[in-house]
């Protein structure tokens, strides 16, 4: 009669690890800016705790904020 090896369990295989695009939800950026200005105006509290969130955005959405920034700020300098 032949031994059987015995054989250790490790578990089930760990789950990959989901990278940073698969964590994300897209919404359009009309919804997201709708929603926010809703909240900001109606003095929501949770929204505070998203400040330091960070969001993606496209690099030309981000070049026209830049600038609107710049421009808005040296219109209130005037």
């Amino acid at each position: 009669m032949g031994y059987r090896q015995m054989q250790v369990f490790h578990g089930p295989p760990a789950e990959k690890s989901a990278s940073p695009s698969e964590k994300q939800v897209k919404i359009s950026l009309g919804d997201i800016c709708e929603l926010l200005a809703d909240a900001q105006r109606s003095g929501l509290k949770w929204l505070s705790d998203f400040t330091d969130e960070e969001v993606g955005i496209s690099p030309d959405l981000y070049d026209v904020l830049m600038a609107y920034r710049y421009y808005r700020s040296a219109a209130e300098l005037s």
